[in-house]
């Protein structure tokens, strides 16, 4: 995984470089994408670019390429770094204008970063366990539907989750939850599917879609919900998350206590296997 492309150029990863004055380093003013590669096939790449593109146009950043442009830079990329199982990072920050200022300049190139990552298997562990979540009040900005690299404050709650022992935090505002640190969120309550409906505040995840396809495609009764407090989070008998790079995992214990039986969920079961058949189709 060591060649990277920089504004038109591919290089060695350690040789990539951006300005100082980028205002993606300096403001966040930037976002990003991670898109999965299966044997070097990207998963819903479309969706990703398509998403890639709306970021850009919530923060007025002009998209740099069209999507065939786009095309010819990932497929050089993958090739150079070896298809198989990876994940493109992409992010287009607003560019490095000659001063600091907070005000958005007229006449600047945004900077275009991509590199690959290789996708580690599975923990066996996670698979047979599950993993620990807490509930964390959410104190990001409300506009996390933009894929934005301004991450600090999911940073730090994800940090405080680790400090307590747990994989993932689950935010909640408003005596709501609305999503993980960097993941969507499923629940099985009443025996129903059920996930918090987009809003401002949560992202439109690529995975998270799919899961509602996979399980309208499986007749599992399912639902996005206005509100899903904690409350009812805690009496769930599955719990989710789901993303790009962690596909979904099962969240067996929240808050310290057991999720359902503590173990897996049938459920989970199925939508997995769901999932790792189109994946590898």
């Amino acid at each position: 995984m060591n060649t990277a492309y920089v504004n038109g150029e591919f290089l060695p990863l350690d040789e990539a470089r951006v300005s100082v004055l980028d205002r993606g380093f300096l403001f966040a003013d930037s976002v990003y994408e991670v898109v999965p590669f299966y044997a070097g096939r990207g998963f819903r790449l479309e969706a990703h670019l398509d998403r890639l593109a709306r970021s850009l146009e919530l923060l007025r950043i002009a998209d740099p390429y069209d999507r065939g442009r786009w095309h010819d830079i990932i497929t050089t990329l993958i090739e150079a770094n070896g298809g198989g199982d990876l994940s493109l990072y992409i992010q287009v920050t607003r560019g490095a204008p000659a001063r600091r200022d907070h005000r958005i300049p007229d006449d600047v190139e945004p900077t275009v970063v991509a590199f690959c990552q290789s996708r580690m298997p599975v923990d066996a562990s996670v698979l047979e366990n599950g993993i620990a979540a807490v509930t964390h009040e959410d104190t990001r900005w409300r506009y996390c539907t933009i894929k934005s690299t301004s991450l600090l404050a999911n940073v730090l709650a994800a940090d405080e989750a680790r400090a307590q022992g747990a994989s993932e935090a689950l935010l909640v505002r408003d005596g709501c939850v609305q999503e993980g640190t960097s993941s969507n969120m499923f629940a099985v309550v009443d025996d129903r599917l059920v996930t918090p409906t987009l809003r401002d505040t949560i992202l439109p995840g690529i995975t998270r879609a799919v899961v509602l396809e996979l399980a309208a495609r499986e007749h599992i009764e399912h639902a996005e919900v206005e509100t899903l407090s904690p409350a009812e989070l805690k009496r769930a008998s599955e719990i989710w998350i789901t993303s790009s790079v962690r596909e979904i995992f099962p969240v067996t214990r929240l808050d310290g206590q057991p999720v359902g039986t503590g173990e897996p969920g049938p459920l989970w079961t199925r939508m997995r296997a769901a999932l790792q058949a189109m994946t590898h189709d």
